[in-house]
């Protein structure tokens, strides 16, 4: 299925195009976007994109006119110093999307102008095969258009929700957004486990991640809730049972545990927007 969206006659400008920006433009173009409507700003670019400027992508060079939309991918790191490059693009017509994770949209106001449409976006890491989920936040100078242009864009690399206000994204950033460093670290333990129980590490590792893996393309594609799924795979007195009491066994177990683990990622989340 093709976007079929509109970025209109100004096009789009990507600033920034690592692992995060590749993704989503890699997206864009599979799903209708022509590179002749793109303007990359990125320091060191991938030899993809620069063979992309045969097509009509404009590469390290500055727009004439305003675009329409200005996705900054950059890294939080250097955001400061790729900002006032686009600084002119500001309180006009232009809408901003950001991906850097942690700058708040007071931070763009205050170097693009307090009037400029800021849509901020957290995206995660399975956006860069296309199965990431980005929430997405708007200030109130995003026109509905915009910002159904901006869910647009950013489905391209996965699901989209929509969030009430900015605080929320404390919450996003320690669920979806640290969440798949837990899976991660949950397969390597999982990984060990098979390991001191007599497997070898390849088959191990193999069962560890295609059941992770097939494990949450099931929640997903049957909508049923994981507590219902669980409830499923778990016969009364069998070895699933056994294994979860030792889940539940202190307290709530494995549930009082992500919830502290997802408070502290919330908690370092709102002291590193705080500065």
């Amino acid at each position: 299925m093709r976007l079929m969206m509109d970025v209109g006659a100004g096009g789009l400008l990507l600033l920034g195009c690592g692992k995060m920006g590749g993704a989503m433009l890699r997206g864009w173009l599979a799903n209708g976007l022509t590179p002749d409507q793109v303007t990359v700003l990125d320091p060191h670019p991938a030899e993809w994109l620069t063979d992309l400027q045969i097509q009509g992508l404009r590469l390290n060079t500055q727009p004439d006119t305003p675009p329409a939309i200005a996705v900054i991918a950059t890294k939080p790191q250097i955001m400061a110093d790729a900002i006032p490059g686009v600084a002119a693009f500001g309180n006009g017509p232009t809408m901003f999307i950001s991906v850097a994770a942690g700058t708040l949209i007071s931070t763009f106001e205050s170097i693009l102008g307090p009037e400029t449409p800021v849509v901020r976006a957290m995206p995660n890491t399975p956006a860069a095969i296309g199965a990431g989920i980005t929430a997405l936040v708007a200030n109130p100078h995003v026109e509905t258009d915009q910002l159904h242009l901006a869910e647009q864009l950013l489905g391209a690399v996965g699901e989209v929700v929509l969030l009430d206000h900015e605080e929320q994204m404390h919450a996003v950033t320690a669920l979806s957004g640290s969440g798949p460093a837990y899976v991660f670290a949950m397969t390597e333990a999982l990984t060990q486990a098979g390991i001191g129980l007599g497997l070898s590490q390849e088959v191990s590792s193999r069962l560890a991640v295609a059941m992770v893996a097939g494990s949450g393309k099931l929640m997903s594609q049957t909508g049923d809730e994981p507590a219902l799924l669980r409830e499923q795979v778990t016969s009364p007195k069998g070895t699933t049972a056994a294994g979860l009491d030792v889940f539940m066994r202190q307290g709530n177990g494995i549930l009082e545990l992500v919830e502290q683990t997802a408070k502290a990622a919330s908690d370092r989340s709102r002291k590193l927007a705080a500065g």
